[in-house]
């Protein structure tokens, strides 16, 4: 859930913090105050397109931020991501921030760590869906489709069963292809990963060892300029009667003598007596280390031979050689194992084509009795949807859930990881229209309503709990424009809610609403954000009734419909 959003010099806005609630909010304001510009931030916010022409005229910077409240039941997938990522709920919230400066550089975090927009979008879909004019839309993208009619059907947990059991049977395939390489090939492949283990063996490599070796080449490499600095600093120390420590002895006695005659200045002689201390510990450190430091061109020549070899090792067996010594280690594994499989290959080929015989049994028939569940609950769902449509005013559109056989010839080809079937939604927003996929849309009302009649559906399956619908109220109104509102209201239930809307018969079922007002502050033009409540929400349902808030009239009636559909008791 939403609970905040503070917004910065972006577009018309100057400054603003505002402050969520659950359930249904309704955005109002006069046309061009202002509306779409706040879901235009809040979509930046989540990972939308950063351009410089967002930045408020006169300003440097844009920023967004936004704190969003966790529940790590029903924001599951949000909770994994964040882990998967080592970034930490503080009191189960997480604060996104974004920003795009004047030179078109921009920077997005998720909690106190930096992310790339491709990250920032991959998170904050599990929490935010915007239909409309913006990007968020779930259900515009047809790998989703399978998804929510898995959910539908509850087979959930019965696909991730299937797509394990389908894992195996292609990983057990890949091995039987290996096994069934002519043996020429298979003899080239155990004599290049043999070569490759005992060449990596016999370098009996240890941990980091590179690093280690490089830092010792570098201080006998520099041994004369090393050696030149050390006998510098000795000789600066305690090296004749004007080095530190000779002047600090003069000082001393005199500090001593001084301290007798004033005791307030013995804290200065202490402090004194103890910077001489430290400074003659220093001068035997760099003594001690000054004996140790030997030039041992042997030793440079062996650490260098060493060196080389493991470059070449990294050459042949990592991504390069200034690669991570790890990825040699890596290698010599995955060498080891494949010499395992390579070896006990021959023996094990019958009993592999027994499991894979199974499995390609056990994966026809979970694949064919999930499909069949598809097909079955595609029919209702088409009829539930087309049902909402029909009361949001669209009673001649056509909703179709296409489900066809992936192609191929054999069960791994027209197999994926999640069975037969490629999925999609399709419709017909007017009689007599062919079923279209559902990205074809071209109207934004007619998209926002299909979008709400599909989560309606779908509310208490989807993971994401924050829904905002822009331009839900394009070519409608009257009773249309109330069953929209009383829809918004019962998804409110589950979801919380967002929704821009001209309609008071829309506006009166919110729980929440939030007033975008333009004017004019010191010769600019800015938007000012707040909450109407009480007498001011009924003064603004009455402007969007009939533009007069003055009459007794419009505000009475405006009264009348909070009472009657929202609840109101101001």
């Amino acid at each position: 859930m939403l609970e905040d959003l503070t917004i910065k010099d972006f577009a018309i806005i100057d400054a603003v913090t505002i402050e969520f609630s659950k359930g249904f909010t309704v955005l109002s304001g006069e046309t061009g105050a202002g509306k779409s510009i706040l879901i235009g931030a809040m979509s930046f916010l989540l990972g939308g397109k950063a351009e410089v022409s967002q930045i408020r005229a006169g300003c440097r910077e844009a920023s967004v931020s936004g704190t969003f409240w966790l529940n790590p039941l029903e924001n599951a997938e949000a909770v994994n991501w964040l882990n998967e990522h080592s970034i930490e709920l503080e009191n189960d919230r997480i604060l996104l921030r974004r920003f795009i400066r004047e030179n078109g550089k921009s920077g997005a975090w998720i909690g106190s760590t930096p992310v790339t927009r491709a990250d920032l979008v991959e998170f904050s879909s599990y929490l935010v869906d915007i239909h409309g004019q913006h990007e968020h839309q779930s259900l515009m993208k047809v790998p989703e489709h399978r998804k929510f009619l898995d959910s539908r059907a509850g087979i959930v947990a019965e696909v991730q069963d299937f797509t394990a059991l389908y894992t195996s049977l292609v990983e057990k395939r890949k091995l039987l292809a290996q096994l069934n390489s002519n043996d020429a090939d298979r003899e080239r492949k155990i004599e290049m990963y043999s070569f490759a283990v005992q060449e990596i063996a016999d370098a009996k490599l240890t941990q980091d060892e590179d690093i280690k070796l490089e830092e010792e080449e570098s201080r006998l490499s520099s041994y004369e300029k090393l050696y030149a600095d050390i006998e510098t600093i000795r000789k600066a120390l305690d090296g004749e009667d004007s080095s530190i420590l000779s002047v600090l002895k003069k000082i001393r006695r005199d500090s001593q003598h001084a301290s007798d005659l004033d005791k307030t200045l013995s804290d200065l002689d202490a402090r004194l007596e103890s910077s001489f201390y430290e400074l003659s510990d220093l001068s035997s450190e760099f003594d001690n280390y000054a004996s140790k430091l030997v030039y041992d061109p042997a030793k440079l020549e062996q650490i260098q031979d060493r060196l080389s070899l493991i470059y070449n090792l990294k050459k042949k067996y990592a991504s390069s050689q200034s690669a991570p010594l790890q990825e040699v280690f890596d290698y010599f594994d995955n060498a080891q194992k494949m010499l395992e499989q390579l070896d006990s290959g021959a023996n094990n080929k019958a009993e592999l084509e027994s499991q894979i015989s199974d499995l390609e049994k056990k994966v026809y028939l979970s694949a064919r009795n999930i499909s069949a569940k598809r097909r079955e609950t595609a029919d209702k769902l088409s009829l539930e949807i087309e049902e909402i449509l029909k009361s949001l005013g669209m009673p001649g559109t056509k909703f179709a859930v296409s489900i066809n056989e992936k192609p191929g010839n054999d069960i791994e080809q027209k197999c994926g990881p999640y069975g037969f079937d490629n999925i999609e939604f399709l419709i017909s927003a007017n009689p007599g229209s062919p079923l279209q996929p559902l990205a074809k849309i071209a109207s934004g009302g007619e998209l926002s309503r299909v979008m709400l009649a599909i989560k309606t559906i779908f509310s208490q399956n989807d993971p994401v709990q924050t829904l905002v619908f822009d331009e839900i109220d394009t070519g409608i109104g009257g009773e249309i424009a109330v069953a929209v509102g009383h829809h918004m209201k019962n998804l409110a239930k589950n979801k919380q809610i967002f929704c821009i809307t001209h309609l008071a018969s829309i506006a009166v079922y919110a729980d929440n609403q939030i007033k975008i007002e333009k004017g004019v502050v010191e010769g600019r033009t800015s938007s000012n954000v707040h909450q109407v409540t009480g007498e001011e929400r009924v003064s603004e349902i009455a402007r969007m009734l009939s533009g007069d808030v003055s009459s007794q009239a419009s505000l009475e009636h405006a009264r009348s419909m909070l009472i009657s559909y929202g609840g109101f008791n101001g």
